[in-house]
């Protein structure tokens, strides 16, 4: 007869995935901050908090309103010559799916 160790445990850690998805399921709405955390712009560019990306863009913003007006191109324009990105929705994705990488646990980084 052959045994199988630890398949308890990976049953347990399947199962706690399995309650982190569900947990994630469906629209969330977060801070920027919360996306683009120091350690993801620390891959991607020279700054070190979102209030810092902000600063350096020489728009003014200081809410949400304010930043919805910036035109678009323009935004995209700073973040292609400040970052490694193309555009901020670029930008948000991969900071999105890291994000989730580390609500399911599968990152690394602890929360």
């Amino acid at each position: 007869m052959i045994e199988f160790g630890g398949l308890d445990e990976l049953a347990k850690k399947l199962e706690d995935l399995g309650q982190k998805a569900e947990d994630l399921h469906g629209e969330h709405e977060l801070p920027v901050s919360e996306l683009l955390t120091p350690a993801f712009l620390a891959k991607c560019s020279q700054f070190i908090s979102v209030d810092d990306l902000f600063a350096a863009s020489d728009f003014k913003v200081e809410t949400p309103e304010d930043f919805k007006a910036i035109p678009d191109d323009q935004w995209d324009d700073f973040i292609r010559k400040n970052t490694s990105y193309e555009s901020w929705n670029a930008m948000l994705t991969d900071a999105a799916s890291e994000w989730t990488a580390k609500k399911l646990g599968l990152s690394g980084e602890e929360e």
